[in-house]
């Protein structure tokens, strides 16, 4: 099957499109801001960075049980115009605060507490109104596709983002982000709203939000795929720490070669996002699999001697990350019920990025005080134990044995076993 076929639809394509343009300023605004916080307002402060990190991520955390019974009731369209226009003003102010030379950290902070309250909302409504443009049997390759994009633009934005704050500050950054928001407002005003699939939406009532709790209590598969990328997601997805950390105090380099670097791990990720792309139907081996490749991928970039060394190494860390990341979004989407689709997203995302939070200021504390090769450790212990722990459930709830086959070359093999007999 074509890796690409999501693109055949008229509105996938217009969605996809403007997507990519906002895309691409949303990541040039994060590797600016990133800078800002580490390099121009704090002495090289990765504590300071994580924290600023932590509140963009928090409300997600914090929110989700309601953003998710929000995107499941309301017509999501609609919603995303107006998370689209807050955040394009928030981008726009914070740049003419800095460009003003009014900007403080404290402010920063404001303003990263204010688009994650923002983005709380954006996330679980932008997620699931992917099953309003393509057919069931295309969302795998749509989520796919919407990772290609997004990763797609962190191949440019931080180039074009460390080349500016070298050039002319962030804070030129920050404004020409808010102006790539149009883009995806315009998307969303074009669609053809005959088109659009219409999603069954959950009814108004009491305990809709204790439903999806038990919705996904009752589904271990879920929950084993929502505890990998807690535990990733909490100590091994702090990228701008790590890479900030690394190409400033370890290598001595400045600005662009941190965008420089943010971008090479976009490579990888891009080539993940398509060949997730590729497979019609997401796996449980493949979220667990790329949890372990992650681990092993991060402590070879933490041992990295040199400045090439360590950018070569990012290629499949990006690779790994973003094979664990669209595999796990694919699954928990494809597997739940339409009507509930908006509350487990909003967890997932609540897992996926409120856990940032949690562990940003520690990775960044670890970094300040053992150096910026243990940050990556912890990063890459994360994926180590997200692998075993998907190894061990899937041994226990599958009935999956390990198996020494001796022939002309002697290998261990994994296989599944039939479950043992109830005796009567």
């Amino acid at each position: 099957m074509s890796m690409f076929r999501s693109l055949q639809l008229h509105n996938y394509r217009i969605w996809f499109l403007g997507a990519l343009v906002s895309n691409i300023g949303t990541w040039m605004q994060r590797t600016a801001q990133d800078w800002l916080v580490y390099d121009i307002l704090t002495n090289q402060n990765a504590a300071a960075l994580g924290i600023t990190m932590a509140l963009q991520l928090g409300p997600q955390l914090v929110l989700a049980p309601w953003t998710g019974l929000v995107a499941d009731t309301v017509d999501r369209r609609k919603l995303l115009v107006a998370t689209q226009c807050l955040m394009a003003v928030l981008g726009v102010g914070l740049g003419l605060m800095v460009v003003a030379g009014a900007a403080d950290l404290w402010h920063v902070y404001a303003f990263a507490l204010a688009l994650g309250l923002v983005a709380a909302f954006d996330g679980p409504a932008r997620q699931s109104f992917v099953s309003e443009l393509v057919r069931e049997d295309y969302l795998p390759n749509a989520v796919a596709l919407n990772s290609a994009s997004f990763n797609g633009a962190r191949l440019i934005g931080p180039a074009v983002a460390g080349l500016l704050t070298a050039a002319v500050g962030p804070g030129w950054v920050f404004l020409l982000n808010g102006l790539t928001f149009g883009a995806m407002i315009y998307a969303l005003l074009v669609l053809r709203r005959d088109d659009l699939r219409s999603q069954p939406k959950s009814v108004r009532g009491k305990g809709r939000i204790r439903e999806g709790f038990r919705y996904v209590r009752m589904r271990p598969d879920l929950m084993m795929v929502l505890l990998a990328i807690f535990i990733v997601g909490t100590f091994g997805l702090n990228f701008g720490i790590y890479i900030a950390a690394m190409a400033r105090t370890e290598f001595g380099q400045g600005a662009g070669v941190f965008g420089l670097l943010s971008s090479v791990m976009a490579f990888g990720s891009v080539a993940g996002a398509l060949l997730a792309a590729r497979r019609s139907t997401p796996r449980l081996r493949f979220v667990f699999g790329a949890a372990g490749a992650f681990g092993v991928a991060c402590a070879v970039a933490a041992l990295a001697p040199n400045l090439w060394s360590f950018g070569l190494a990012l290629v499949p860390v990006g690779l790994s990350a973003l094979t664990l990341m669209t595999s796990a979004n694919s699954y928990v989407q494809t597997t739940t019920a339409p009507i509930m689709r908006g509350r487990v997203m909003a967890l997932y995302f609540a897992v996926f990025l409120g856990g940032t939070p949690l562990g940003a200021p520690v990775v960044g504390w670890i970094s300040d005080t053992f150096g910026p090769r243990w940050g990556l450790g912890a990063a890459a212990a994360s994926g180590v134990t997200a692998a075993v722990l998907g190894l061990l459930w899937a041994w226990r709830y599958h009935h999956l044995r390990v198996s020494y086959r001796r022939t002309l070359r002697p290998h261990w093999i994994l296989i599944r076993a039939a479950p043992p007999r109830r005796r009567r």
